[in-house]
């Protein structure tokens, strides 16, 4: 928590580094980084996640130039249907969703406390 600024009450930044721990350590975040290691280290996990961004990119842009073939959507349709049959990938993706999901309800906890809701007042243009 080193780049907060040294203008936070010493009460505030001891509570902020604490929820940082926590969260760090808490099952949703300890299973998600699990996954995220796994799926790093799975190299036909990774070869997969790269052939399907490259062909949602090219179907993208075939699709804006109104030059999409069935044999396109095809291609892609197979490589959704492999990433959706890999262990890694699917892992990864859930434990990102319920770590997501986490974090969404610890913000509705500190927003209900604090009695404002912070999460969305972050999302402005030219907030934090």
């Amino acid at each position: 928590m080193d780049n907060l600024p040294e203008t936070l009450p010493p009460l505030l930044l001891t509570a902020t580094e604490a929820l940082a721990v926590n969260l760090r350590q808490s099952e949703p975040f300890v299973l998600y980084h699990q996954a995220h290691d796994l799926l790093e280290a799975d190299s036909q996990a990774q070869d997969l996640l790269k052939r399907l961004s490259a062909t949602q990119s090219e179907v993208r842009g075939r699709q804006s130039r109104g030059k999409i073939t069935q044999n396109d959507i095809e291609k892609l349709r197979a490589l959704q249907s492999a990433a959706q049959a890999n262990r890694a990938l699917m892992d990864y993706a859930r434990t990102q969703q319920s770590a997501i999901a986490y974090l969404r309800e610890i913000n509705q906890e500190i927003g209900q406390l604090l009695g404002v809701d912070f999460a969305s007042l972050a999302k402005r243009p030219g907030c934090c």
